[in-house]
């Protein structure tokens, strides 16, 4: 299912990984036979739609085989199913993704391997497409390896999704990951410190003892209540944002691009 080949970008030490195709919209597969192909020959779907109270023994296979790879499941009314397409779905719809997922342990360890220290960026409940590909555009400009997301809760990587990144989702790797708590883990355990930025954090982000260089994993939470508390607790380091407006808040895809040019200030000193 992924595109496992990647190599170092402009001899930077980044992995480089092809380009995604440009896409104007998500490409729809609908009923379930072509949907139940598409998952065993490995196509990365973004989202499928099955219908409710449909008990069917392909419609659970689907189930099956989706849950393995990842990819986010919606049972829905049949209503929901006919606004998507007036074809004969067979009660499921499905969309082909517009990025290919990444694994991210073959990333942490090619990252390693070349010596490298890793930069990723995880997001937690990132739901606003546009937000999202505002986030992308500055993880590509500031030098992080891979965008993390979860396989629930997550935007959509679609059209709208693309366009506002500029083009960054082209060039950046995208991980979907089951459960992001054993993400976290797994980072940790490889020896990425986690950083969260949280308005909840008593440390601020230019204070001299807040060190964002070596192997980072930096959190963004959702927009509407930040990083959940099941992360937030995970975190390694928290870190907020100084602010001396009455608002005191920021929308996350610009909060995302003054914690990321702090870190490349950082590493590019260290």
């Amino acid at each position: 299912m992924e595109n496992r080949n990647y190599r170092d970008r402009d001899g930077g030490g980044r992995p480089n990984y092809h380009r995604q195709p440009k896409v104007d919209k998500m490409e729809m597969v609908f009923g379930l036979r072509p949907i139940l192909e598409a998952l065993n020959a490995g196509k990365t779907l973004e989202k499928i739609y099955l219908q409710k109270g449909v008990n069917h023994s392909i419609s659970q296979e689907i189930s099956e085989l989706a849950r393995a790879a990842g990819v986010p499941i919606s049972i829905v009314p049949i209503e929901k199913l006919d606004q998507l397409t007036r074809k004969n779905h067979q009660g499921a719809v499905a969309f082909l993704s517009s990025v290919t997922y990444l694994p991210l342990d073959e990333i942490v360890a090619s990252i390693f391997e070349k010596g490298k220290d890793p930069l990723l960026l995880v997001l937690d409940r990132i739901t606003d497409v546009r937000n999202f590909g505002a986030i992308a555009r500055n993880a590509e400009c500031m030098g992080v390896d891979a965008i993390v997301i979860p396989s629930r809760g997550a935007a959509q990587i679609n059209a709208d999704a693309l366009k506002t990144s500029a083009g960054a989702l082209n060039l950046i790797a995208v991980c979907r990951e089951n459960n992001l708590k054993d993400t976290l883990h797994f980072l940790k355990e490889s020896g990425i410190r986690v950083v969260a930025c949280t308005e909840k954090a008593e440390e601020e982000l230019t204070d001299v003892s807040v060190d964002l260089t070596g192997p980072l994993a930096i959190m963004m939470g959702s927009e509407e209540d930040g990083i959940s508390p099941e992360y937030l607790k995970r975190a390694d380091v928290r870190v907020k944002i100084p602010m001396t407006g009455q608002i005191q808040s920021l929308n996350v895809s610009v909060a995302s691009g003054i914690v990321l040019y702090e870190t490349l200030r950082q590493r590019s000193k260290a």
